[in-house]
């Protein structure tokens, strides 16, 4: 295969919009992203009303996006983005210094498809952005069992009532596995099922109950009261 054969087969870069507002953070994430093969930043911003502006003219595939920012914070930010109708297909990941339980909820009811700490490591990030512009969520159990933990001690906003009567059992079944905070392949086996299987019933779940992705899902499993925790009031 020829070079030019090579670079016509290569799929194109995942698109990022940096929103931080502090600049040498901005400009650190900025050198990582452009020298990681496969990637590339095609905008910045330093306030979340300017990350909201960038993603409607640039339509990236992620948006990196800070929490507190001037003008307006990065879940309000999120929240625009993710309404914005000239946005579809634009996925937001949070990156944040304040591991609070109120910023993971608040994140992905707005829509976030993931949320990061800015401790991780380079590797790390960079692998979170491939998971979220692939179209996953970035949502590991330990965050997913901290969400259920605040929605029972009635920390976080009042549920929102899901209809789940037009699911399936089986989907039901599925719906309560993601709100564990299971993988494809985890649901695939603890199911007895094929992953192919599986992500043909996420496919179903997110077109009946209208969510965005799989962190969606896993809000709509909380607000359907599906998720078993040991005191046994859900």
């Amino acid at each position: 295969m020829t070079d030019d054969t090579a670079a016509h087969h290569r799929p194109p870069p995942i698109r990022v919009v940096l929103a931080e507002d502090q600049a040498l953070v901005r400009d650190s994430l900025k050198v990582l992203i452009d020298t990681t093969p496969g990637m590339a930043t095609v905008g910045e911003a330093g306030t979340g009303a300017e990350a909201v502006l960038l993603a409607r003219r640039r339509r990236p595939d992620v948006v990196l996006m800070d929490v507190r920012m001037p003008d307006m914070d990065g879940i309000e930010a999120t929240e625009k983005i993710c309404a914005a109708p000239d946005c579809a297909g634009v996925r937001v990941l949070i990156l944040t210094t304040f591991d609070l339980d109120e910023y993971v909820y608040a994140s992905l009811r707005a829509g976030a498809s993931g949320f990061l700490l800015k401790s991780a490591t380079a590797t790390e990030l960079l692998a979170a952005i491939q998971i979220v512009a692939s179209g996953e969520a970035l949502l590991a159990p330990t965050v997913t069992r901290r969400l259920v933990a605040e929605f029972l001690k009635g920390a976080g906003p009042a549920p929102v009532v899901r209809d789940l009567n037009d699911i399936t059992r089986r989907e039901r079944e599925v719906l309560t596995l993601i709100g564990k905070g299971m993988s494809n392949s985890e649901i695939a086996e603890h199911l007895h099922l094929t992953v192919g299987t599986v992500k043909t019933h996420i496919g179903r779940l997110l077109a009946k109950l209208h969510a965005r992705d799989r962190a969606q899902l896993v809000i709509a499993a909380y607000e359907g009261a599906l998720v078993t925790v040991p005191d046994g009031r859900r």
